[in-house]
């Protein structure tokens, strides 16, 4: 996703193989978390250009696409992060933030276009696993033991594609129903 030119060739491959693009789910990211005080900053760019830059390369993929054909829907999954920030997390934090505005700008911008943000909690997959900090990574399998599933986000993501011509679900929060992430 941090290639815009690949991008670009496979939403190509995508609209040679079905005809047209109708709907982008933005899911790819990253979450090395640690303090600031760390000072990863290899790691801070990484999450930038996953987070961030991912999401951007993927609407300029298919915006064209969307504009020219007056419809599309465009789905960025976030993360609960984008509405809170937390300890070890700023970097990350920041990053779902910029997710969730450069969502809400899209939807302001394009009246045709649909923009959904899912912003799930905790979800059993293997993000964070990359974390390097020990006492981060140790906090997360106590998050973890609480989760979501996949197929919980799945579902979110089918109802806001799901509704009817003029109606638009333009945020979702998703998290398990016994942990506050």
């Amino acid at each position: 996703v941090t290639d815009a030119a690949d991008f670009d060739a496979f939403v190509a491959a995508a609209e040679a193989r079905f005809g047209r693009i109708d709907v982008l789910i933005n899911n790819a990211g990253v979450m090395p978390l640690a303090p600031l005080a760390a000072l990863k900053r290899d790691e801070w760019k990484r999450m930038i250009d996953v987070n961030i830059h991912g999401v951007l390369n993927g609407i300029a993929a298919v915006l064209p696409r969307f504009v020219g054909q007056k419809s599309g829907h465009v789905v960025n999954v976030a993360s609960v992060a984008a509405h809170m920030v937390m300890p070890t997390a700023a970097v990350y934090c920041a990053t779902k933030h910029a997710v969730r505005a450069i969502t809400e700008g899209l939807r302001q911008e394009h009246d045709e276009i649909r923009t959904t943000l899912i912003s799930p909690g905790v979800v059993a997959t293997e993000l964070g696993h990359d974390i390097t900090d020990p006492d981060v990574a140790a906090a997360l399998r106590g998050w973890r033991q609480k989760s979501l599933t996949p197929d919980a986000i799945a579902r979110a993501i089918r109802y806001a594609l799901e509704q009817p011509d003029g109606v638009d679900i333009n945020e979702v929060i998703v998290r398990p129903t016994a942990a506050d992430m």
